[in-house]
């Protein structure tokens, strides 16, 4: 699943000047022959020279580099080797880092299985902070549960609507309640992004702040509830603000809305401490995430701890710049498919204001050892 460091959150958001882009200079490692294509289950990578990645030398290179330098923490076994060579190279300027990384990895280019080149798509995705109670109250009356106990491991449990409705599973969930928030979308939202920040009142008028992350689901397939009420023609566009505008006024549909997706998430609470608010949550590859340079992916198509090139343009997002796959999805499916890790914060905020917006054609070359 998808879930949720330190870094610049105006990287995520800038949009630099439009026109034509420099184009890149050749590298050294361009001469030597091309190695053959790499077959996966999901995508085929084909491989290419440095100077067609779009604008290649052109990334503050400094900015990923502690993405990686985290990555390298749980490596994929291809890059363990050169993990001892690039953590020297933290300090370093950006010339000395692309040397390197042109020395050491080949890029090619990610289409589909069948060598067709696909559109692609990336999507945004944040940790949301919310308020929340220990208790049920008059305004607080959401559950997030943890896993009840003996869930079967990829079997169907309860869907969503049992849950809510019938004594059986009510009964195996009773004291597994973590939290309680005051708006179901909210819980359904959280859900959806894997994990969040949650921040409760304290009986002395204290706020503390915790972290709930993805624990487990009930098995059944995830469903958007956007495109339910994009096919009832409820709403023109599946963003949250709408489908939280058509639930205020239609509050006796709301259960309707809610059970159209029959999964639901079960969480952990996962200790906070000052250090760990400094980073994102962590990936599907076990290390931190990284606001605007870690992305989720299909691991059929690309392993967790690869480098990846990434080049879109959109009216939100108009980035060509390294990335490092560091994390899944249930809707992360396919051969040249992301979702950016934007950062954390609420509504309003900028980082749920480019995971909600960002929706956009994708072009990817993940970056292979030599």
């Amino acid at each position: 699943m998808a879930a949720l460091i330190v870094g610049s959150l105006a990287a995520c958001t800038s949009v630099p000047p439009t026109g034509s882009t420099p184009a890149p200079v050749a590298s050294s490692a361009d001469e030597v022959p091309l190695p053959p294509l790499i077959q996966r289950q999901a995508s085929r990578w084909l491989p290419v020279r440095w100077a067609e990645l779009p604008g290649w030398g052109l990334d503050s290179l400094h900015e990923v580099w502690g993405a990686w330098a985290r990555g390298c923490e749980r490596p994929a076994p291809m890059h363990a080797a050169l993990c001892a060579e690039m953590r020297p190279l933290t300090m370093a300027g950006t010339a000395e880092q692309q040397a390197w990384i042109e020395s050491r990895f080949q890029p090619y280019r990610v289409v589909e299985p069948d060598g067709t080149t696909p559109q692609g798509l990336i999507t945004g995705y944040y940790e949301p902070i919310m308020a929340a109670s220990r208790v049920p109250t008059f305004i607080h009356r959401t559950p997030l549960y943890a896993p009840p106990p003996g869930l079967p491991a990829g079997q169907p449990w309860y869907s969503r609507q049992e849950i809510d409705t019938l004594p059986a599973a009510q009964a195996a969930l009773r004291g597994r309640v973590i939290a309680w928030l005051a708006d179901p979308i909210d819980a359904l939202i959280l859900q959806i992004q894997g994990s969040g920040r949650l921040q409760f009142k304290e009986p002395d008028a204290t706020v503390s702040t915790v972290r709930v992350a993805f624990a487990a689901h009930n098995g059944h397939p995830y469903q958007s509830v956007g495109k339910w009420l994009l096919d009832q023609r409820a709403i023109r566009e599946a963003s949250w603000d709408g489908i939280k505008a058509w639930a205020a006024n239609n509050p006796g549909r709301l259960n309707e809305m809610l059970w159209s997706n029959p999964r639901t998430v079960f969480f952990k609470e996962v200790k906070l401490s000052e250090l760990d608010a400094r980073f994102g949550p962590r990936g599907a590859q076990g290390v931190p995430l990284t606001p605007g340079r870690s992305i989720a992916v299909d691991p059929l198509s690309i392993p967790y701890g690869t480098p990846v090139w990434i080049a879109s343009r959109g009216v939100v997002y108009n980035q060509q710049r390294l990335v490092m796959a560091q994390d899944t999805g249930g809707a992360i499916v396919g051969a040249v498919r992301a979702d950016l890790f934007t950062g954390w914060g609420g509504w309003g905020d900028a980082p749920y204001q480019l995971a909600s917006r960002l929706k956009q054609p994708l072009q990817m070359w993940v970056l292979w050892p030599r």
